[in-house]
């Protein structure tokens, strides 16, 4: 699947079959179904990119403080930008273009 395929795939009732659950995650973040994605991103506190996922979220949802502790978990500096090219380039690490 490509990038393109997945941002497509957003406008679907259900996640594609096969996502990892990182992609999973982030096919709901991308719908703005934050409890989902956060659900998934606590199950995988811990891994980087997971992390960068929760500091995205928390972002999202307006939490700079919070955002920014699991920035530093994740290694990440906090983002420039806006959260959606956040989500993308999060997205863009897991799929070709």
């Amino acid at each position: 699947m490509t990038y393109t395929d997945f941002s497509a795939s957003l406008t679907q009732h259900t996640a594609p079959e096969g996502l990892s659950p990182l992609l999973r995650a982030l096919w709901h973040a991308g719908r703005d179904e934050w409890e989902t994605a956060h659900d998934i991103a606590q199950q995988h506190e811990g891994d980087p990119l997971f992390d960068w996922l929760h500091a995205l979220l928390h972002r999202q949802e307006g939490d700079t403080s919070n955002a920014a502790y699991w920035y530093r978990r994740a290694g990440r500096p906090v983002f420039v930008g806006s959260s959606r090219a956040e989500w993308e380039a999060l997205t863009r690490t897991q799929l070709p273009s």
